[in-house]
């Protein structure tokens, strides 16, 4: 799951409002990955691009994601994972943003709410179309739940 979370190229295929990512600069420090990537989000008639610096942290089993430029205030997202035999795991996701623009959260902030409640969703179908369906066990057919907590103070 965390190959899956930290292909970030493939968003565009199965991510919630986004059009098209872009990697600007991939630097790996010991067993950490930097990546910085611009991701283009579109809903109706508004498109909307922000670049974000992501942290792959394998030894801490985490993906931080820390907002660079773009549309809001401020946008962090944590991912985490959490073995559960060998070949499953719990998956923990918590972002929080906020818009600079109060007429863009009028617009946007309630698709984009929406959508970041879908994330988890998202990411479970992906899950299952790449590595099949398992329980916490690991056994084939069951589900694992991905817990996501809803963003927090989003406007």
């Amino acid at each position: 799951m965390f190959a899956l979370v930290a292909d970030v190229e493939r968003y565009p295929e199965f991510v919630p409002l986004c059009e098209s990512l872009v990697v600007k600069s991939r630097k790996t420090e010991g067993a950490n990955e930097t990546v910085t990537a611009t991701m283009t989000v579109a809903y109706k008639f508004l498109r909307e691009s922000f670049t974000s610096r992501i942290v792959l942290d394998p030894a801490a089993r985490e993906i931080r994601v820390a907002y660079l430029d773009g549309p809001f205030r401020y946008l962090e997202n944590v991912w985490s994972f959490r073995p559960l035999g060998e070949k499953a795991c719990e998956v923990g996701f918590r972002i929080s943003y906020e818009f600079r623009s109060r007429i863009l959260a009028s617009v946007m902030g309630a698709a984009f709410d929406r959508a970041f409640r879908k994330f988890a969703t998202a990411f479970e179908a992906r899950a299952d179309q790449i590595y099949g369906k398992t329980d916490a066990q690991g056994r084939a057919g069951g589900d694992i739940p991905l817990k996501a907590t809803p963003p927090a103070e989003a406007s």
